[in-house]
């Protein structure tokens, strides 16, 4: 019997963060990690484009502070798309459950980015996440 890797449910990710050198570490290390990143935006406008003109995104990872705007309304069109989204901020905003999937606070080790796209993950399968980093709130009802 040969044993191999889970399919992932998510695989196709959309990166909304104005801090360059975050985007640029998260951007790399996710793609070391096996995931595809679509785009890297760092402004509201273009992540709205990304979003309406694609169907292949997985799940997005935003900021909610942005030069030109807020990340809820990046999180309200791609709640609308039907793509869930994972709030990446310093603190997660009120209002937040209504279009995301949950919240991870930063700063945040690499790892803990893992494990919060893994338990959004399982919620979307059907399953029980394993475990949740720490500064994660996962949003069950949404995701």
């Amino acid at each position: 019997m040969l044993f191999g890797k889970k399919k992932r449910l998510i695989t196709r990710l959309l990166l909304v963060e104005d801090e360059p050198l975050v985007a640029f570490d998260t951007e790399h290390f996710l793609r070391d990690a096996g995931y595809e990143v679509i785009a890297t935006v760092d402004r509201v406008a273009d992540a709205l484009a990304v979003i309406g003109a694609s169907d292949e995104i997985d799940l997005v990872l935003v900021d909610i502070s942005l030069a030109d705007g807020s990340g809820i309304d990046v999180a309200r069109a791609a709640h609308g798309a039907g793509v869930p989204v994972l709030f990446v901020t310093g603190a997660c905003p009120e209002g937040g459950r209504e279009v995301a999937a949950g919240c991870l606070s930063k700063p945040y080790a690499q790892r803990d980015l893992l494990t919060a796209i893994s338990a959004i993950e399982a919620v979307l399968g059907g399953k029980v996440p394993k475990r949740l980093p720490n500064g994660f709130n996962l949003f069950v009802d949404v995701a």
